[in-house]
């Protein structure tokens, strides 16, 4: 199953994390991946820095897109298509 890295990044200034309410919302957003046809293998908050990485598995980028619009409203959201370690080893390199 093809994997994407997401990267959401936002200002300080509009950090959802600062409002309970809405940081409540998008943990329960990201709970309902499976909803959007998505798969997060991990995710992580780069400290001090305003950034979200999702590791994702999907079918489809537009799942992956479609799963991410809570996000663009606080801020930027970059997607890239990846691959595991093991994969680009096999193939004989990046």
């Amino acid at each position: 199953m093809p994997l994407f890295i997401v990267q959401h990044r936002h200002e300080a200034n509009n950090c959802p994390a600062k409002n309970p309410d809405v940081g409540q919302m998008l943990l329960k957003h990201l709970a309902s991946a499976s909803d959007y046809k998505v798969n997060i293998r991990s995710e992580g908050v780069v400290d001090g820095s305003h950034r979200l990485f999702l590791f994702i598995e999907s079918e489809s980028r537009e799942n992956v897109e479609n799963f991410m619009k809570p996000f663009y409203q606080f801020g930027e959201v970059e997607i890239l298509s990846a691959s595991l370690c093991e994969s680009v080893v096999e193939r004989g390199g990046c």
